[in-house]
């Protein structure tokens, strides 16, 4: 039997530790996707957004950074009218926000993944915490940091 950590609990959990919690992750528009869920997660339980997770998809485009990016007023108004996601109006303008930043970093380093891998020196990290879990590192800060700087949102370093 596979060992999980003692957080996975029922299916979606269950399938998200087995297949996709700390696997490494290359394609931009699954790194676009959790950004922008991670953002959504902002003081609520992450079971809650994987229970959202496919209406995210579906009323996000796929999670297409260039399509999010275009979105307008009339778009975030039925966004927020959606109970099959978060209806907080700062979140949603976060994705379009973090879309149209998603975008320039793209342009600047040819892919999102070479940008925010160059933050664990593209390399996976490996952490043996024992008791606690700590809410930030010194990777996630430089992060949180630049990402600010380069105009995203909902990216402290607690998400990142």
């Amino acid at each position: 039997m596979k060992q999980r950590c003692g957080w996975a609990r029922g299916d979606p959990y269950i399938a998200y530790h087995d297949e996709e919690w700390g696997v490494p992750l290359h394609d931009d528009r699954a790194l676009f996707e959790l950004l922008i869920l991670e953002g959504a997660q902002a003081g609520l339980s992450w079971s809650t957004i994987l229970n959202k997770r496919d209406r995210y998809r579906q009323v996000f485009d796929g999670f297409d950074a260039r399509k999010v990016a275009r979105y307008g007023e009339r778009k975030v108004a039925a966004l927020l009218e959606d109970a099959g996601i978060v209806r907080n109006r700062l979140k949603v303008n976060a994705a379009v926000t973090n879309a149209k930043a998603f975008l320039a970093v793209q342009r600047e380093f040819g892919t999102f993944d070479v940008y925010i891998w160059n933050f664990v020196e593209g390399r996976v990290v490996q952490n043996a915490w024992v008791d606690k879990v700590p809410v930030r590192t010194e990777q996630s800060d430089a992060m949180s940091k630049d990402l600010r700087k380069r105009g995203f949102t909902f990216v402290g370093s607690t998400i990142c």
